[in-house]
């Protein structure tokens, strides 16, 4: 489960116009129509596809809890894609994204400078650049490892050189043990 990525699918899903499916029929018919067949939703889900046609037909209507939440994460990962889009690319060109965490940071520097990590709640408003290389990444299916990396960069930059203002000989930045983690467009 990457962090980092689910954080950046919960910001693009607050773009939304409408509401996703909610029952079980109505979000099982969405995915036959998206996919074009009850035979591949069933494959995707690793159900039957019989099982598949009986919540199409609303004969079974509480889906056990693991397929309840597989269901819904394939039906927002494709809900309203032009409105997802036109959210990713306004963020990557012009307005940048907003990163509120709670997490433990600390940093490489030269010998001399305290470089203990600690728990810090930061609230940082990222350039569009960094929007844009988050979203890119979590596009072409980097780890959270990679997420995190791109994070800690804009971080450091943003946040702890303040855009090239101050510790500038600040070589890595460490963006671990996240407690909380949200991203906002």
């Amino acid at each position: 489960m990457s962090v980092i990525g689910d954080g950046l699918d919960a910001a693009v899903q607050k773009a939304f116009t409408r509401p996703a499916p909610k029952s079980a029929g109505a979000q099982m018919r969405y995915l036959v129509k998206q996919l074009g067949g009850t035979r591949a939703v069933a494959q995707m889900l690793r159900i039957s596809q019989r099982t598949v046609e009986r919540y199409v037909k609303d004969q079974i209507k509480k889906p056990r809890p693991d397929l309840a939440g597989r269901m819904d994460r394939e039906v927002k990962k494709r809900w309203q894609p032009k409105i997802r889009a036109q959210a990713k690319a306004k963020a990557a060109s012009t307005g940048g994204i907003v990163i509120d965490t709670r997490a433990r940071m600390g940093y490489t520097a030269p010998i001399g400078s305290t470089d203990q990590d600690r728990i810090r709640h930061l609230t940082v408003a990222l350039p569009p650049a960094y929007a844009a290389r988050l979203f890119d990444a979590q596009e072409q299916g980097a780890g959270d490892g990679r997420l995190k990396e791109i994070a800690a960069e804009a971080l450091k930059d943003v946040y702890f050189q303040d855009g090239g203002r101050r510790a500038g000989s600040l070589e890595e930045v460490r963006f671990t043990d996240i407690e909380h983690l949200e991203f906002d467009l």
